[in-house]
């Protein structure tokens, strides 16, 4: 495909890649809606359901890096159709999974898909849009991504109030059949000519990582912060990870060159966005349960509220003039302030008001769709144009860990501290003991079985259910200032480095300088 025919088709092409996003977006957080219906049909624990969560998103952003690698080696084009195809076929397995083992397995294959298309995404964006437009490109990008997340809970309730819980995952088969048909036609082939080698070892130490120190998280509140499965996970997380740095600073082929993180401005950017993606995953993992259990919403309706977090939609578009007009750094920590200050209002609602979480979700949205195309953008133009996959692999992979991690931890403050405000539950059984402090969905099924009896317990697990939810939003609101303070602190002042003084280009031909370095056909 020629230079000319590239340029002129960009902005179709960007559209293309921003159905992948909505893809990737919609699988990560569809599960969300059909909690309830899961536990029941597969006798799933909140363990397990979040495990079925964080099983893609820890193999996503376990594997973006390697993937990014593998881009830049065999070209990006058939990294993002190979990954498509994998989340078709691993979407309609994971509809039919009998057990919760094998449903946590299919995710962790969708997770393995989107691993190869996003990090191919920004790379393309990179390659076929010029210096000046990349920022308007990587804000319609960042749009894209975050539309998908909410809309995932409203395809997912509207599935759900009509069909099986299998239904969410066949949402993928259409979409996926356009997106493939689109960018067959559409995105260029193209690879970086002096590719990164192949780090294997990296991969397997920073997946294993990130695994067991999720696991340490997740496995707190049943077994408690000094249980040695917790402690075993989480030291064996840690060890690992440092490991993986460790092994990436000495070996001559390292999957995440540490170099990159020399630039403050890209390791800013990196820190930023993490703690975004934080706020951003486990909140609504912790709000579609608010709705759907502790209100009693059915999906279609839980979804929909879930909707107020799409102010994301109005701010991500104002990105671009904020920061000419302030600066990235500046628009950064404007942005994560008011991601805490959503999140602390939140904390301060009870059950009942519901109100108040909407507003709260919806001023903590704009937060997010203010601060994450600089984050991105910050990323992408302080790599090298030869990186560009490890790049946005690094965009990617701060992305999904931060979700991953907030969902753990999220769900973990949420789950200690309703257990700790649940009263005495002497009086059941050891079984319905296990069944109450395990979920608020669990309890009122519980205490529903208890009759008249039950009642007054049932209100006292929803109240619960309100310490736990507000934990969650003060520690998500916690988590939104220390990436404020490490922007503060790593970021320097002024603009970002130009994108252009990083794609090798030596043309005055606007089509060829879009294009950079790389083989494209």
């Amino acid at each position: 495909m020629d230079a000319a025919t590239v340029y002129r088709r960009r902005w179709l092409t960007l559209a293309t890649l921003s159905l992948c996003l909505v893809i990737s977006g919609l699988d990560a957080l569809v599960i969300a809606m059909a909690v309830p219906k899961i536990q029941s049909d597969l006798g799933a624990t909140v363990g397990e359901m979040q495990w079925s969560v964080d099983a893609y998103t820890l193999t996503f952003g376990g594997l973006l890096l390697l993937a990014g690698t593998l881009g830049d080696r065999l070209g990006h084009k058939p990294m993002l159709l190979g990954g498509l195809v994998l989340i078709l076929g691993f979407s309609v397995a994971a509809a039919f999974a009998g057990t919760p083992a094998t449903l946590i397995g299919f995710r962790a294959g969708m997770g393995l898909g989107s691993a190869m298309v996003m990090p191919a995404t920004l790379a393309i964006i990179k390659h076929i849009f010029p210096p000046e437009e990349q920022a308007k490109a990587i804000g319609v990008w960042s749009g894209a991504a975050g539309i998908g997340i909410p809309l995932g809970p409203v395809i997912g309730g509207l599935l759900l109030d009509h069909f099986w819980w299998g239904s969410i995952f066949l949402i993928n088969v259409p979409v996926v059949a356009i997106a493939l048909a689109a960018g067959m036609l559409l995105i260029p082939y193209w690879r970086t000519e002096r590719p990164n080698r192949l780090d294997p070892v990296g991969a397997v130490l920073a997946v294993a990582g990130l695994v067991l120190l999720v696991y340490g998280l997740i496995e707190v509140p049943v077994h408690g912060w000094t249980g040695a499965q917790p402690l075993v996970g989480l030291i064996a997380g840690v060890v690992l990870l440092v490991a993986f740095v460790a092994w990436e600073a000495r070996t001559g082929t390292p999957m995440l060159p540490l170099s990159l993180f020399a630039n403050r401005r890209f390791s800013g950017s990196a820190a930023a966005l993490t703690c975004q993606a934080f706020a951003l995953f486990g909140s609504l993992f912790v709000l579609t349960q608010y709705f759907q259990i502790a209100r009693h919403h059915d999906p279609l309706s839980s979804g929909l509220r879930i909707l107020a977090i799409c102010t994301l939609i109005i701010s991500s578009p104002l990105a671009p003039y904020v920061v000419k007009a302030i600066g990235d750094k500046l628009t950064i920590i404007t942005g994560l302030l008011i991601i805490a200050a959503g999140a602390f209002a939140l904390s301060t609602a009870d059950v009942t008001a519901e109100t108040t979480v909407l507003v709260s979700l919806a001023v903590m949205g704009f937060g997010i769709g203010l601060s994450i195309p600089p984050s991105v953008d910050g990323i992408l133009s302080n790599a090298p144009s030869r990186q560009a996959g490890t790049a946005s692999a690094v965009n990617d992979t701060a992305l999904q860990v931060g979700g991953a991690i907030g969902v753990a931890v999220l769900g973990t403050a949420m789950t200690s501290a309703y257990q700790g405000a649940l009263p005495s539950l002497a009086g059941l059984s050891a079984d319905d003991r296990s069944q109450v402090r395990d979920s608020l969905g669990s309890a009122l099924a519980t205490t529903a079985r208890l009759g008249q009896n039950g009642q007054q317990l049932a209100a006292q697990a929803t109240d619960a259910f309100g310490t736990g939810m507000g934990a969650a939003a003060i520690t998500s609101g916690c988590v939104a200032l220390l990436g404020a303070a490490i922007t503060i602190l790593l970021m320097p002042r002024g603009q970002k480095s130009p994108a252009a003084a990083h794609t090798g280009a030596a043309s005055d031909d606007p089509q060829d300088a879009r294009l950079g370095t790389g083989v494209a056909d």
